[in-house]
């Protein structure tokens, strides 16, 4: 958009964990120098046994920051400020605010998010149809499924939930392809009963009345502070953390059904 992006990420912490420290530290490399003795352990030079603990605390930071999304949106920001200020020729910070994120704790709300990033641009009246929003996940996937592929730059989608299913997202590229065109029509006010008409496939797999959907993916920002989805995953992901309050858990309740 023009002053704000969405990013909807995947952290694949299992593939990070299963690098091994020569993976870890050839990735950090990449951003940062290091230090000494991690420059040292890359030369294939002895390190010497006193100092053995201290480079495997080292990895394992690294290791936790290259699977960190604040860490992520910081290398992000700075290259982004670095190149800003270069061309106006001042200083300062980029963005006016800190970045947010909201954990999406199940498929409803992985798809409800998904849609209300691709469809951004057509609620905010600067495209006419998904498909012509410019910078958007959706028009790249559009583009490629007019040649029966999928964007290699972007997590492919998988189909439906099964027990060999592989990395990818959980539900039928067509089915959600369907289901953004719906709900940009619906987003017009001479077509804002046609979801709920239709009862899309999946809407009614993943459990989300029409009605709620529409809200949802006009105002997911607005809605949500903190984690998404229903009720059994809020309270794994809050015990998990050890919080002890559950936020968005009405708000979830009543749209996520």
């Amino acid at each position: 958009m023009s002053n704000h992006s969405h990013l909807v990420l995947f952290i694949d912490e299992a593939i990070a964990k299963s690098w091994s420290n020569e993976e870890v530290l050839q990735r950090w490399h990449q951003l940062f120098k290091g230090t000494l003795l991690t420059q040292q352990y890359c030369r294939g030079e002895p390190i010497a046994e006193y100092l053995q603990p201290t480079l495997n605390d080292t990895i394992e930071c690294y290791r936790s920051r290259l699977m960190d999304i604040s860490w992520f949106m910081r290398l992000l920001n700075e290259s982004i400020a670095r190149k800003a200020n270069q061309e106006y020729n001042c200083s300062g910070r980029f963005w006016e605010g800190r970045f947010k994120s909201q954990a999406l704790l199940d498929e409803a709300a992985l798809a409800a998010c998904m849609a209300y990033v691709d469809l951004n641009p057509v609620r905010a009246g600067i495209a006419q149809t998904p498909e012509t929003s410019a910078y958007t996940s959706v028009k790249a996937r559009v583009i490629k499924a007019q040649e029966g592929k999928q964007p290699t730059n972007l997590l492919p989608f998988v189909g439906n939930p099964r027990g060999d299913m592989p990395k990818g997202l959980p539900f039928e590229l067509i089915d959600y392809l369907q289901l953004i065109e719906l709900t940009g029509r619906c987003m017009r006010e001479d077509k804002a009963g046609y979801i709920a008409q239709s009862q899309h496939e999946l809407l009614q797999r993943l459990k989300i009345n029409p009605d709620n959907w529409l809200i949802l993916t006009k105002g997911f920002r607005k809605l949500f502070h903190g984690a998404v989805g229903r009720s059994e995953a809020l309270t794994d992901y809050y015990q998990h953390h050890e919080l002890k309050r559950r936020q968005n858990l009405k708000c979830c309740e009543k749209l996520l059904a």
